[in-house]
């Protein structure tokens, strides 16, 4: 292990540009969702280029998901942090996120502009392929963080609370009380010494932007409510999200669905066919929020709206990430974080659980066709194993062709 901290000790850093050609790469190749990125991430910075080590790689890892955001925009950030400093960081996020990005915002900018004359059929196959992605996000994420009864407890209590409270601050609610619930139940075994992680940023620095992000929480609700106007309203909104969600970006689902369908900035139809089209490009999945934005019902929309959208979602993955790294050697050995964290991950499962009834399900599945069809997608990504966006592409055409034959 000596010799190959050695040889990592040896490559020199890289400048920002080098940071964002590696990662434009894997933006426009990296399909699959955060776990498939996470692998993707391991074999281009640990085995290929060997900026990071095996224990290091872990460890970033495990902070990221520890963190509320995209874990795999985390880590892409975190890298570009240690390799060029913020810079870096910026580079990694950038590279990693436009791709999809335009993608989604021309996709919307599409809708808008020729909505009527897309095939409905096709846009309600991809609201129906969302029943399966949904599915499968909560088969797998019930499997991993739901292994006991007192988990699956707190899952159907949160599933619940969020169908009969469907609000933001319902919500958040549900977090803090499923992290109270697992602070005082849950015994998490004592984690084991790992490597320091190669990132130099100062505890001082550190505590300012984890100050920042709780005082942008905070503030932005405030300034709304004294300057009422539709900009800050989306930042706040996309930013409230954005600093919330925990459990990766199927996740955030929810959350925006309360903030811009019962507002009226955008219809549940429109929600859901871009929730489908994001399944089928690479990258994160938080830059649905670029297609909300591009989206909207009032301005800002188009380019203005989608970029706004897409910075306030990430802006607090950026300061938790930079913010939390100094700290995290001594967070990660906090038994009882652990233990709220478990808490907060099944209630997690239950948000998920409540959108894939409300507004998924009921919003795509009306007819036996409709069921077979997001029945069939969900076979194919669960046991069939193909790759999403052949299964958003294939669903999309299906349910043109059965509305040409109905």
């Amino acid at each position: 292990m000596g010799s190959a901290d050695n040889d990592r000790a040896a490559i020199p850093p890289v400048g920002a540009w080098t940071v964002f050609l590696v990662f434009l790469r894997l933006g426009l190749t990296s399909f699959g969702g955060p776990i498939a990125h996470l692998g993707y991430f391991r074999d281009e910075f640990v085995t290929r280029r060997r900026w990071l080590g095996e224990r290091s790689y872990a460890d970033l890892v495990a902070l990221c998901q520890f963190l509320p955001g995209p874990a795999s925009s985390q880590v892409g950030m975190a890298i570009g942090l240690s390799r060029a400093g913020f810079p870096g960081a910026l580079a990694a996020w950038a590279g990693f996120t436009l791709p999809s990005a335009i993608a989604l915002i021309l996709f919307a900018i599409g809708v808008a502009s020729w909505g009527n004359a897309l095939p409905a059929g096709a846009l309600h196959g991809l609201k129906v392929v969302a029943v399966a992605v949904v599915a499968q996000a909560v088969w797998g994420m019930a499997c991993n963080l739901c292994t006991d009864s007192t988990r699956v407890t707190i899952a159907a209590v949160a599933a619940c609370v969020t169908l009969l409270w469907p609000t933001a601050w319902g919500q958040v609610g549900m977090i803090a009380s499923a992290a109270a619930v697992g602070w005082l139940v849950f015994k998490p075994l004592q984690d084991a010494g790992h490597d320091p992680l190669p990132i130099a940023v100062s505890r001082r620095l550190a505590a300012a932007l984890l100050i920042l992000f709780c005082a942008l929480l905070i503030a932005l609700p405030i300034m709304l409510r004294i300057w009422p106007n539709q900009p800050l309203a989306l930042i706040d909104a996309f930013y409230r999200a954005g600093a919330l969600v925990f459990g990766g970006g199927h996740v955030v689902l929810p959350l925006l669905q309360v903030e811009v369908v019962p507002s009226g900035w955008l219809t549940d139809e429109t929600f859901l066919a871009g929730y489908g089209a994001a399944q089928a490009v690479p990258g994160p999945l938080f830059t649905f929020a670029a297609f909300l934005g591009a989206s909207m019902n009032t301005a800002p929309s188009g380019w203005i709206g989608g970029l706004v959208c897409l910075v306030a979602i990430f802006i607090p993955s950026f300061l938790l990430v930079a913010g939390a790294l100094p700290f995290w050697e001594q967070l990660r050995r906090s038994v009882r974080t652990q233990a709220a964290l478990a808490g907060v991950n099944a209630a997690v499962v239950g948000l998920l659980l409540a959108a894939l009834y409300q507004p998924v399900w009921t919003s795509a599945i009306f007819r036996p066709e409709d069921f077979g069809l997001a029945l069939l997608a969900f076979v194919a990504l669960m046991f069939w194993k193909l790759p999403p966006w052949l299964v958003v592409l294939a669903t999309g055409l299906s349910g043109w062709l059965i509305s040409i034959v109905r």
